[in-house]
């Protein structure tokens, strides 16, 4: 059985940048003084525009914010301009965006980069690139990151295979919630892939993965307990 392979999406699950899960961004880092056109308040407005889908309006305020050193307006633009919402879609400009936000440490922002390198859009494809910004990502906590960089470690993508280093970061992202990183310990143990072959182990991570709401680990759970593990 092979691990599932599946990259999490760009960071777009809730809408945009988020510091904490599927909740937007309201108290913003602002790394420039703010000019009178654009204020720490213009961030909440901005959100507020985009939750009722004026997209327009919260682009706008969004740039201003960005163009002032604001990561998580840059972070919120870049996703803005990757999904087309308020402005044309250009994958050159989300990157460009990602990137300014990354260079100043931004989590979501480095994960949405790495993203981008790994698929190859508004870039030239680059695993290493990938790995690099994933990590820096996952170091901070990332779960999407520390999930993406365990697939990496496991395929031998941007960096020298290791099992090892594969199951260390998708136990992080489980920790945090990460339904598919608990299946693909799972499949690990079942198919002894990187390690001893346990089937009582991987039935614990199946059910892990199920309780998470994964249902093809409630179906491995299942077989796996009817088989007596």
């Amino acid at each position: 059985m092979k691990l599932t392979r599946t990259l999490s999406a760009i960071a777009l699950a809730c809408s945009l940048a988020m510091t904490t899960a599927c909740s937007l961004t309201t108290t913003p880092s602002v790394t420039a003084t703010p000019s009178a056109t654009a204020t720490a308040n213009d961030f909440d407005t901005a959100t507020a525009y985009y939750k009722r889908q004026n997209y327009a309006k919260a682009f706008t305020l969004f740039k201003r914010l960005a163009e002032q050193g604001n990561a998580d307006a840059q972070n919120n633009l870049g996703i803005m301009y990757d999904k087309g919402q308020g402005v044309k879609q250009d994958y050159g400009q989300a990157v460009s965006w990602y990137r300014k936000a990354a260079q100043q440490g931004y989590a979501e922002a480095q994960f949405n980069l790495g993203a981008m390198y790994d698929e190859g859009y508004g870039v030239k494809q680059d695993d290493q690139q990938a790995f690099s910004w994933y990590r820096k990502a996952a170091h901070q906590g990332n779960a999407d990151a520390q999930y993406n960089l365990g697939n990496m470690y496991g395929d031998g993508r941007g960096v020298r295979q290791s099992h090892s280093q594969a199951m260390m970061w998708y136990k992080k992202a489980y920790e945090q919630g990460k339904a598919d990183a608990a299946y693909n310990i799972a499949v690990m143990y079942n198919s002894g892939e990187g390690v001893r072959q346990n089937k009582k182990e991987a039935k614990e991570w199946f059910n892990k993965a199920c309780d998470l709401g994964y249902q093809t680990g409630c179906d491995e759970y299942r077989e796996l307990n009817q088989q007596g593990y």
